[in-house]
């Protein structure tokens, strides 16, 4: 079974606590991604993803010049880059969330999304597995 660290993204594009709303919605349109992690150097403290953008921000009227740690998720479901993909894909499925921050301690040393599973032939029926639980929800 493959471990995590051989599928995560390790060019992972950040934000930090002095960045705002404007700035992470245009990363993730820039880096044609849905989540932005932050962090304090490289501790991972939150994450910001569209939905919190439009839930958080947009839907309360904030502008985008609020600070992303106002919208940002705080608790946050990691994974060890030594874990299993098939451990990536039941957090995922159980969380229901497609996108896991990879941290090693506090640290973030990558991300694995739902499309990183589905990219590698022994993990397709989990990743399908997880999208599917994920969706009936969503």
């Amino acid at each position: 079974m493959p471990k995590v660290k051989e599928m995560m993204t390790t060019e992972v594009e950040c934000c930090t606590p002095l960045d705002n709303m404007y700035e992470a919605a245009v990363k993730m349109r820039d880096y044609n991604v849905g989540a932005i992690p932050i962090t304090d150097g490289n501790r991972l403290i939150g994450i910001v993803t569209d939905r919190d953008l439009v839930i958080r921000g947009i839907a309360e009227k904030k502008p985008g010049s609020t600070a992303v740690t106002e919208v940002m998720s705080e608790q946050l479901v990691t994974i060890s880059p030594n874990a299993s993909v098939e451990e990536a894909a039941r957090l995922m499925a159980k969380h229901q969330i497609r996108r896991l921050p990879v941290v090693e301690g506090e640290t973030l040393v990558g991300m694995m999304s739902l499309g990183d599973l589905a990219i590698h032939e022994a993990s397709d029926e989990q990743a399908g597995e997880a999208l599917s639980e994920i969706s009936q929800y969503h």
